[in-house]
């Protein structure tokens, strides 16, 4: 398997990953290089934050209705930074990034404003903070059977249903849940 480039695929947490904060998490690989990985978790909300707690936060008027209401923990790593996946029918006059086809990423304010106006992109989560790794450190967890490697659908990074995005990206891959062990072998 060719681990080179992985910004724009899902990793999907497997039942032995040690590091329970990622425990049944879909993450979007958003840059990948030999210095390293940087991610977004698309399923795992915050608890008691909606999108207008995250305006009032920032001192930003609320405006029409968003199709964004939830905020989502996008990993462990600076968790007041704001990111915002999104369709690639919006692009940020400061710094959008195409991660793959119909999908791209924000980190600045603007989006947020735009999104609170009404003027954001058709499709958006709304995450703070980030999962990162060091150079070689996200290849050596795959190769421990971490992660399984998927590709990336905007179906099911956009869909409301956070708790079933993990169990709908094993399936997506056809794997049932049910059928996975915490402990894991080489051949």
């Amino acid at each position: 398997m060719d681990l080179s480039d992985l910004t724009g695929k899902i990793l999907i947490a497997m039942p032995g990953l040690p590091d329970d904060r990622f425990a049944h998490s879909v993450i979007l690989i958003c840059a990948h290089s030999d210095e390293g990985a940087m991610g977004l978790m698309i399923n795992k909300p915050v608890g008691g934050m909606q999108f207008a707690d995250l305006l009032q936060q920032l001192d930003l008027p609320p405006g029409p209705q968003s199709s964004v209401t939830t905020v989502r923990t996008g990993g462990p790593v600076e968790g007041e930074r704001g990111f915002v996946v999104h369709s690639d029918d919006y692009s940020s006059p400061i710094s959008s990034m195409q991660i793959a086809p119909g999908l791209a990423m924000t980190a600045t304010l603007d989006v947020i404003e735009d999104i609170a106006i009404g003027d954001g992109p058709d499709r958006a989560l709304v995450m703070l903070g980030y999962c990162g790794w060091g150079a070689g450190q996200l290849e050596g967890e795959i190769a421990q059977n971490g992660w399984l490697l998927g590709p990336s659908d905007c179906d099911l990074i956009f869909a409301e249903d956070d708790a079933a995005k993990w169990n709908g990206a094993l399936k997506a891959q056809g794997i049932d849940a049910l059928s996975l062990s915490s402990s894991a072998g080489t051949a």
